[in-house]
């Protein structure tokens, strides 16, 4: 079975993660700039002399799909470790089934289709 990851985490941790994932030899990753907000609902912010609200907090987007439960489980764990701050804000991390893969040079399917190949 292969899982596609979703981590949402602080702008300032990109490299962090990244080099986690690097270290993991995980690959085929892709990235977002993305705005979102959580618990901490925004911050408020001094625009041309007046206090503004803002309710969204930038934040990047990983998207990861790997071939097993076990990269999975190794992809976020990785991931936890490397985003963590232990602040509100820190992010959060979703797994998901996929339930089929295709790649469309190849046309190579499943497991195949998510793997580095010539």
């Amino acid at each position: 079975m292969m899982f596609k990851i979703e981590a949402y985490i602080r702008e300032e941790k990109f490299e962090d993660v990244k080099k986690a994932l690097d270290d993991l030899n995980v690959n085929g990753l892709t990235v977002y700039q993305v705005m979102g907000c959580g618990i901490q609902r925004g911050y408020q912010e001094i625009v041309r002399g007046m206090e503004v609200d803002m309710q969204m907090q930038p934040k990047v987007k990983f998207e990861i799909a790997v071939s097993s439960e076990e990269w999975a489980e190794k992809t976020v764990d990785a991931i936890q470790k490397a985003a963590y701050t232990g602040e509100i804000g820190d992010g959060k991390i979703f797994t998901y089934e996929i339930r089929s893969a295709l790649k469309i040079r190849t046309k190579e399917t499943g497991y195949d289709a998510i793997q580095e190949s010539e």
